[in-house]
C-alpha cells in the first residue's frame, strides 16, 4: 500500500515579487516528492507559466483596498471571508501538511483558513520591511522566514534568515562568467519590475543616449517597458541608433542578465536576489512609492558590499544615470570587482533552506 504524499499549499499575491521566489519553493518541493498546489488570483495566475506542470493552480476569490472605488472597497471584506471559507472547505477536503504564504491580498484565503483550522503554517517575506498581509500574519504563523536581512519585525517575533529563493533557471546562470566591459559588443539590462517602471522608460533611454560614442557604438540594451511606454521607448532607441529590445515582460532574464555587463534595476526583492546570484554590477533605482521604503532596505546589501550604485528617485536625472553608466562601463577592474562583490552577499542556497523549514514545520523526514 503506497504512503499518501505530502502536500504543501503555497499562497502568493499577484506580483512577480510574490510568485518567483513562491515557484522556487514549489520547484523543491516536487523534487522532494511533495504534492504541491498554489492558491492565487487572476493576477497572479499571469505568473504561473514558468511554475513546474505538476502544481496544482486554484484561483481563489481575494481582494485588496488599494483599488477600485468606494463599492469595490466595501465589498473587499466580504470577498476575503469568502475566499477564507472556500479555502477551509478545501483543506478540510485535501488535508495540506504545510500551508506558506508569499504575502499580497490573494494569500490571505489559504493562510486565513490554515490559522482557523490550525494547520502547519508560515510566511515568507521577501522585502526588508514586512507587507501589510505577512503583518497581519506574521503573529498568528509557526514561524516567518526572512528573504532581506535585518527585517523590520513586530515586537515579540524573530524571523529566520533563509534568503529569497530563486528559480532553477537563476541557479542555472550561478555565477555566470562575467565579461568585464571593453571595446566590443556590450548589454545593459534595464527591469522596471511590475510596478512604478514608467520613470525608467522616462529617463534611462535618454542616459544611455548620452554616452559618449566610443561606448555607444558597442551598445545594446534589453529594456522591459510598460505597454502604454513601450512604443515611445523603443522609438526613441530607434531614432538615436541604439540596439534595442523593449518589452513589457522578459521570459529570459537570467539568459539576459548572465550577458549583461550592467544592470539598472528596480530593487524589489527578487531583482537583488537574481543579481547576487548571477553576479553583475547593478544601478538599483528603490521605488519611492514602496511601503516602508522597503526597496532602499532589499538594496542595502549589494550596496554596502560594493556591488551596486544606489540612485533615489528624487535624484534620477538624465546627467547622474549618464555619469554612473560611463563610470561602470569605462572602468573594467572596477566592474569586474562589482560583480565579484554581488557574488558575495548571494544565498543560492535559499530554496533548499527554506525547503527545510517547510519540512520541519509539517514534521515529516525528507530523504534530500
Amino acid at each position: 500500500m503506497s504512503t499518501r504524499q505530502p502536500l504543501l499549499i503555497i499562497a502568493a499575491g499577484g506580483t512577480g515579487g510574490h510568485m518567483f521566489p513562491a515557484q522556487a519553493l514549489a520547484e523543491v518541493m516536487l523534487r522532494r516528492g511533495w504534492r504541491v498546489k498554489l492558491s492565487t488570483d487572476a493576477r497572479g495566475a499571469r505568473y504561473t507559466s514558468g511554475f513546474p506542470h505538476s502544481v496544482e493552480i486554484e484561483q481563489i476569490s481575494s481582494a485588496t483596498f488599494a483599488r477600485g472605488g468606494l463599492l469595490a472597497k466595501l465589498a473587499v471584506p466580504f470577498r476575503i471571508l469568502g475566499g477564507v471559507l472556500s479555502a477551509s472547505f478545501g483543506m478540510m477536503r485535501d488535508r495540506p501538511d504545510a500551508v506558506v504564504g508569499f504575502g499580497g491580498y490573494p494569500s490571505i484565503p489559504a493562510i486565513g483558513a490554515a490559522w482557523l483550522l490550525r494547520k502547519p503554517r508560515m510566511v515568507h517575506e521577501q522585502n526588508g520591511v514586512l507587507g501589510r498581509v505577512n503583518q497581519i500574519f506574521a503573529k498568528r504563523v509557526d514561524c516567518v522566514a526572512c528573504g532581506t536581512w535585518p527585517t523590520v519585525l513586530p515586537d515579540g517575533i524573530e524571523g529566520v534568515h533563509v534568503g529569497n529563493p530563486v528559480r532553477a533557471a537563476v541557479l542555472d546562470r550561478a555565477a555566470a562568467g562575467y565579461i568585464a566591459p571593453g571595446d566590443y559588443p556590450m548589454s545593459i539590462l534595464v527591469i522596471g519590475g511590475s510596478q512604478g517602471a514608467k520613470i525608467l522608460s522616462d529617463v534611462i533611454p535618454a542616459a544611455i543616449a548620452g554616452l559618449p560614442d566610443d561606448i555607444l557604438k558597442n551598445i545594446r540594451v534589453s529594456h522591459q517597458a510598460r505597454d502604454e511606454d513601450h512604443n515611445r521607448v523603443a522609438q526613441f532607441y530607434a531614432e538615436h541608433g541604439i540596439s534595442a529590445d523593449v518589452q513589457p515582460f522578459f521570459r529570459d532574464i537570467p539568459n539576459l542578465m548572465s550577458e549583461a555587463q550592467l544592470v539598472i534595476s528596480r530593487s524589489g526583492a527578487s531583482s537583488v536576489a537574481d543579481i547576487s546570484i548571477i553576479g553583475r554590477p547593478s544601478i538599483l533605482i528603490p521605488y519611492a512609492a514602496a511601503a516602508g521604503d522597503h526597496q532602499s532596505a532589499n538594496a542595502r546589501g549589494l550596496v554596502d558590499a560594493g556591488a551596486a550604485i544606489l540612485i533615489p528617485e528624487s535624484k534620477l536625472e538624465v546627467s547622474v544615470i549618464c555619469d554612473h553608466i560611463a563610470s561602470v562601463l569605462t572602468n573594467p577592474e572596477a566592474a569586474l570587482s562589482m560583480a565579484q562583490a554581488a557574488l558575495s552577499v548571494a544565498k543560492p542556497d535559499a530554496p533548499q533552506d527554506l525547503a527545510d523549514m517547510v519540512v520541519n514545520l509539517a514534521g515529516k523526514d525528507s530523504d534530500t
